[in-house]
């Protein structure tokens, strides 16, 4: 590693250390979630954020946008949403002469920041529009590409107990979101602080740390970040070992429906150097694998019927791969 990475990465930790302060100042008692969103966006992806109504997913997008200078824009998915709703449409107009031409109103995907509030309330046809976006970072409308914002970044919501009247996400969009970031209830002391945080007259304020071009100059960075022979081979254990068709996860032939693709171990491969850089560290270690199984493997897995039938859950399973090929225990 050159001297001029090992600064620029050193740089970026303290700069990504502010940010969390001031992210942390708005929303309180999460420093796990906030560092999963954080991860999410270094690596150039996107969140799903997975958690009841009222834990503060909203606020935590909105204090996003603020504290890494991008433009927000949020989307409330109904089953009615159609997806010119989402990706604008263009309108015929009159000029003052008579003439007239066509002109394409933007939706709100124009922008850096989106959040997509609810995501599986709305029909197959406009989630699959929303996700085309996610991907392909650009919309068609009329047969003419128009780019979105750069960077560009959903951070989607799902409310994991009511499903009455929703359409879940496929199995192969779901796939499309890099991490996916379990939001649960605060403990005692900490709703305590949000108490006294929030009902007062002033709330605290939360200021830019960066801008969107800093944002991806990160993203570059973490990308640049050199990652160990170790490391590469304990990921690869891990997400085969997840995988019931492969000899090395042979054993949970029986719990599997199926296991993760290769495109979990690319989120893997970058999710560990965010977690690294987070944590102020030059490179990052078996244990950042361990910590990020749970966020990048969850939805990218699927319980047989006979193991639900059985009790079992995809964080026990994943533990319990975790646990055996890496020798260490998942992050709770």
């Amino acid at each position: 590693m050159t001297e001029a990475l090992v600064g620029e990465i050193e740089a970026l930790g303290a700069k990504l250390a502010q940010a969390k302060a001031s992210i942390n100042q708005r929303f309180i008692g999460q420093g796990k979630v906030v560092d999963l969103v954080l991860a999410a966006m270094l690596c150039g992806g996107h969140g799903l954020l997975v958690g009841l109504p009222g834990l503060g997913k909203t606020r935590l997008v909105d204090t996003l946008s603020t504290v890494m200078g991008l433009k927000g824009s949020r989307i409330q998915f109904t089953p009615d949403l159609m997806p010119a709703d989402i990706l604008g449409s263009e309108v015929l107009e009159t000029a003052k002469d008579g003439s007239r031409a066509f002109r394409f109103v933007e939706g709100p995907v124009f922008c850096q920041l989106l959040m997509a509030d609810e995501i599986n309330r709305a029909s197959p046809r406009t989630q699959s529009a929303l996700l085309q976006a996610m991907q392909e970072r650009e919309v068609t409308i009329a047969g003419e590409h128009r780019p979105l914002g750069r960077p560009f970044h959903v951070l989607a919501t799902q409310n994991p107990i009511e499903q009455e009247g929703t359409y879940p996400l496929p199995e192969a969009q779901l796939d499309r979101f890099l991490v996916q970031i379990d939001v649960e209830y605060p403990d005692r002391a900490t709703e305590r602080d949000i108490l006294i945080a929030t009902t007062g007259a002033e709330e605290a304020q939360v200021h830019q740390v960066f801008t969107a071009d800093e944002l991806i100059a990160a993203q570059s960075v973490l990308r640049r970040m050199p990652v160990g022979d170790q490391v590469i081979e304990k990921i690869l254990d891990l997400v085969r070992s997840c995988r019931p068709g492969e000899a090395e996860g042979r054993d949970l032939a029986d719990t599997l429906s199926w296991g993760p693709g290769p495109r979990a171990a690319q989120a893997l491969m970058l999710t560990v150097r965010a977690r690294a850089l987070l944590d102020g560290r030059l490179v990052p270690s078996v244990a950042d694998v361990a910590a990020m199984a749970r966020p990048v493997l969850t939805h990218r897995m699927a319980l047989n019927f006979a193991a639900r039938a059985r009790g079992e859950s995809l964080s026990t399973v994943i533990d319990r791969v975790t646990g055996r090929v890496l020798g260490l225990e998942a992050a709770a």
